[in-house]
């Protein structure tokens, strides 16, 4: 389980927040904070994986936090949730570390897709040891493939649909056939192959073969 601190000024923020954050699988809420100074004595008692950060908290800046958490020797990882949305804050947030930057207000699907970007880029640091190239390029491109949201869909694609795809997939416990998710998802093959190939493209699935006897090999799907 991915372990998360739930930081905003705005108690009944902070309770959504965590509400959406306790129904992506693989996460869960630690704690909330509603200052800086509850955010790091909250950090300095229990390490969490991630920080879901605001920006305007009543002591100092989610920044500044940041920061102080830095000079200590905290590296937690942050996702930056706020309403600041100047070019100066962002452009700050990314020079000192910030994973990603969800502006409010937000949907339950951005923050999910934000979270199941990060996931994917926990999972990448799990096994450790060396790289080559095409890891790194994966890596790196985890948190911005995996984070896109619905509105970044290609034309004629629905949101809907993709979400019934995915849930298919995340719950399946072996790699399926476009037939499969079709059958599972209530789609027909042809619309579900389209947005397996969206999925492949954006590196949620990984594509494997499997040869029969005779006759052309079977596409099958795992989700990653």
């Amino acid at each position: 389980m991915i372990d998360v601190l739930v930081v905003d000024d705005d108690t009944r923020v902070a309770e959504i927040n965590a509400a959406y954050v306790a129904k992506v699988p693989g996460f869960r809420v630690s704690r909330l904070a509603h200052s800086a100074a509850e955010a790091l004595a909250a950090l300095e008692t229990a390490p969490v994986d991630l920080v879901l950060l605001d920006h305007y908290l009543p002591d100092e800046t989610g920044l500044q936090l940041v920061s102080r958490l830095r000079q200590r020797g905290v590296q937690t990882d942050v996702i930056m949730v706020t309403a600041a949305r100047d070019i100066a804050t962002v452009q700050a947030a990314m020079r000192q570390g910030a994973l990603q930057y969800l502006v409010k207000p937000f949907t339950f699907a951005g923050l999910r897709h934000k979270l199941e970007g990060y996931a994917a880029l926990h999972r990448a640091f799990e096994g450790g040891g060396q790289a080559e190239q095409s890891e790194v390029d994966r890596i790196f491109g985890a948190l911005g493939s995996a984070g896109a949201g619905p509105a970044e869909l290609p034309k004629g694609h629905s949101t809907a649909t993709a979400d019934r795809v995915r849930s298919v997939l995340r719950t399946a416990d072996e790699a399926l056939s476009a037939q499969d998710v079709a059958r599972q998802a209530g789609l027909s093959r042809q619309t579900a192959q389209r947005y397996l190939k969206l999925l492949e493209h954006a590196g949620r699935v990984r594509l494997s073969l499997k040869y029969g006897e005779t006759g052309r090999p079977e596409h099958r799907y795992l989700w990653v």
